[in-house]
């Protein structure tokens, strides 16, 4: 259920006053991310000097880690190892939120329009999947494009021989064993096996668009204590969404690393870019998460992750994890709000007051 109501924004300032008593004041702050078309500003951002700028100019000092195994990032982030973390709505809601640790969602930087798909090898269609298994990562944000891919023809996943549990780094590989006939993954692998001849793609995230939103999520007390952190990594991350959306020398150049840090060339990064709907202009950001429709698709996330029983230990109800939005309107537990979709600092950067 949504609700907008005075209790729910009073416990939120309370709960934020008592995150900035107790939080320690921070100068130093860690940021992990993971190879994927939507996250790979991140790396560029510190391999360019931008964000070491953004940080020298609120007094602080930031790294940016590449973690190979991406829900290994999120373990990691939610262990308290880094204070932020590049991942999708669906896994933070799924980790930390639902572990009990407050995050913020600071960026959202785009949603996946074509990057996440389903995968065949050979001829088929979706209907064909009954009776087969399916190599993904495991309650990842490719399990719920399966569930939704099968859901479109009327099947589910117990018409399915079952799923196998594969790392993103060993997906490639998989789809060229010979027993391994269906795949879901996201970018750039997605690109690497649709070049197999034989890969069939039968779904992929732009026919759901607006459900896959890719997040720069923070620790929600470290935050609140330290907003200075947040205000380096927005204007670093604009900064170069202004260059890296222009067909410049600079936009050419910061692309086209970007393309060969994910092992690609430039053209294929840019194919991959196609198939993202990237909020280039903050407003975009601040009007997506302030839309109506976001509690909506996080309800429907929150009832897949409650499905397969990865919403939190315990968890009664699809409602057990609370998520705030702008203007005070909460998806779930008022008692238990553990995700924030906050706008502000994005807003502040279409201001131009960073």
């Amino acid at each position: 259920m949504i609700r907008t109501t005075l209790a729910a924004t009073t416990a939120l300032a309370l709960s934020f006053n008592a995150g900035i008593a107790s939080a320690q004041d921070q100068t130093e702050f860690r940021v992990a991310w993971s190879i994927y078309v939507g996250w790979m500003p991140w790396g560029y951002l510190e391999d360019s000097g931008i964000m070491d700028s953004w940080a020298d100019r609120y007094g602080i000092d930031v790294e940016i880690v590449q973690i190979n195994d991406y829900i290994e990032s999120i373990n990691q982030y939610t262990a308290g190892a880094f204070d932020a973390v590049t991942a999708t709505n669906m896994d933070i809601l799924s980790i930390p939120a639902g572990g009990g640790v407050d995050t913020t969602a600071l960026i959202v930087g785009d949603y996946s329009n074509g990057n996440d798909a389903v995968i065949l090898k050979g001829e088929g269609g979706l209907e064909d999947l009954a009776g087969r298994s399916v190599n993904l990562v495991e309650l990842s944000v490719s399990h719920y494009l399966l569930a939704r891919a099968l859901d479109s023809v009327g099947l589910a996943e117990r018409d399915l021989d079952g799923v196998v549990n594969t790392s993103d780094a060993d997906m490639i590989a998989a789809f060229a064993a010979s027993e391994v006939e269906v795949v879901v993954t996201w970018n750039p692998l997605v690109a690497a096996i649709l070049e197999d001849p034989e890969a069939n793609l039968l779904f992929d995230s732009s026919d759901i668009p607006g459900e896959i939103i890719d997040l720069l999520a923070v620790n929600t007390e470290t935050l609140a204590a330290n907003p200075d952190f947040g205000h380096a990594l927005v204007g670093a991350w604009y900064e170069l969404m202004t260059v890296m959306s222009s067909d410049s020398v600079e936009g050419i150049a910061a692309r086209t690393a970007m393309a060969e840090a994910s092992g690609t060339d430039l053209a294929g990064y840019e194919a991959q870019l196609a198939a993202t709907e990237f909020f280039f202009d903050p407003s975009d950001a601040v009007a997506f998460v302030s839309d109506a429709a976001l509690p909506e698709t996080m309800m429907s996330v929150a009832d897949f992750l409650y499905d397969n029983g990865i919403l939190g230990e315990g968890a009664p109800s699809a409602d057990f994890v609370g998520i705030e939005y702008p203007g005070g309107v909460t998806t779930g537990d008022t008692g238990n709000i553990q995700f924030r979709f906050d706008e502000s600092y994005m807003a502040m950067a279409a201001e131009g007051s960073l």
